[in-house]
């Protein structure tokens, strides 16, 4: 798509006629889950498979396979062959929204957020240190204040001289961040500049389109949440910032979704929701068509996740029964909750996680009647899949 074309698009007009049921009923599910979410005793296990879930799924959507449990076992550092292209980009994706939850909701759409997620965390990175200084600063006025009232003239000329330190200090680290900066805007300039052309589109200005995407994003600002998540989505693929990483987008519009408190307890997988709806409706010709079927794909996350959080409640229940007569120092209960937290678990998961012998891990899944998902007699694995 020619880039001039992708600058004019714009937000307005929405045929809301049209958006506010799907929207309406997107939203009513997606609050549901999130609030089932947050006060379930299974609700850290949830979170934790909706991670492999969807980093799997977008890789679904691009093309792309990777099985769970390559996935599983390569986030466990016990790869079983040479991880593909494929499986890092994944795991990737993994880390990318345990970054996301791990932070404030308002971080990941942030200057830092981006810059980080975006890849130019190095531009950000001389900013972290600001706040203390700062509040060192105020710390030391206070105490100039509070010596000043007092009746000893060596403690005001101490706070006197420590306040006039932490101007120069401040001075100091003024100047430092302004160097950084430069250095960090010659260091981008020259990596753009470096980029192999068989590759890269060298026109392709990827910080100006993710500023227009950004824009276009706070145009939004008035609408409700789950319909903005959808227009900020279609201006994503519409403006594509980004040329090599076209799925951070979706990553994005989940952050967008926990930023406006939809989904505070969780980051919503929306990449499962996407997967059931037809390509011919998410590529549809027309603009109307495609923002309903990003709010059904928002729907469908929703009611997948409902279902897959009741069958882990029935799991749970099932295993701690179990745990009946058992001794206080058993290591059951720490397998059940590693279990519940991953697609699948293998021994040497199970050993390494609770500190078992590998005859002690295959004696501990036994006891849980777990379902053996390979159909292999070595290299075995297992879930309550």
């Amino acid at each position: 798509m020619d880039y001039s074309m992708a600058m004019e698009y714009r937000i307005h007009p929405l045929p809301l006629d049209r958006l506010v049921g799907p929207a309406s009923r997107a939203t009513e599910t997606l609050v549901r889950l999130d609030e089932r979410i947050a006060r379930s005793p299974v609700g850290q296990g949830f979170v934790e498979r909706s991670h492999f879930m969807d980093a799997a799924s977008s890789l679904w959507l691009d093309g792309e396979l990777v099985h769970l449990e390559d996935l599983v076992l390569h986030d466990a550092r016990m790869d079983i062959r040479t991880p593909t292209h494929e499986l890092s980009r994944a795991h990737e994706i993994l880390r990318l929204r345990r970054q996301m939850l791990g932070n404030k909701p308002d971080w990941a759409l942030g200057r830092e957020g981006l810059s980080i997620l975006c890849g130019r965390g190095a531009a950000t990175a001389v900013h972290e240190d600001k706040p203390q200084s700062s509040a060192r600063v105020a710390e030391l006025a206070d105490d100039d204040d509070d010596d000043a009232d007092g009746d000893n003239s060596l403690s005001v000329e101490m706070a006197a001289l420590d306040a006039a330190l932490a101007r120069a200090q401040a001075v100091v680290e003024r100047a430092l961040d302004e160097t950084a900066s430069v250095v960090a805007s010659r260091s981008a300039k020259a990596a753009s500049n470096d980029r192999n052309p068989l590759i890269y589109d060298l026109e392709w200005d990827e910080s100006e389109r993710l500023a227009e995407w950004t824009l276009r994003v706070a145009e939004t600002a008035g609408l409700p949440a789950v319909l903005r998540a959808a227009v900020a989505f279609e201006a994503w693929n519409v403006i594509a910032p980004l040329q090599h990483a076209p799925w951070l987008g979706r990553l994005l519009i989940a952050a967008l979704l926990r930023e406006a408190g939809l989904t505070s307890a969780h980051l919503s997988a929306l990449n499962i929701g996407a997967r059931m709806i037809p390509r011919d409706r998410r590529n549809a010709p027309e603009r109307a068509a495609r923002l309903i079927a990003f709010l059904d794909g928002v729907h469908e996350t929703a009611a997948a996740g409902l279902k897959e959080h009741d069958r882990l409640i029935l799991a749970k229940t099932q295993m701690e029964r179990r745990l009946k007569g058992r001794r206080s120092t058993s290591k059951l209960p720490e397998v059940i909750e590693f279990v519940l937290s991953r697609p699948l678990v293998t021994s040497g998961m199970v050993e390494k996680q609770v500190g078992v012998t590998a005859a002690g891990a295959l004696g501990l899944i036994a006891q849980l009647d777990l379902r053996e998902v390979t159909g292999r007699g070595r290299y075995r694995a297992w879930g309550i899949l």
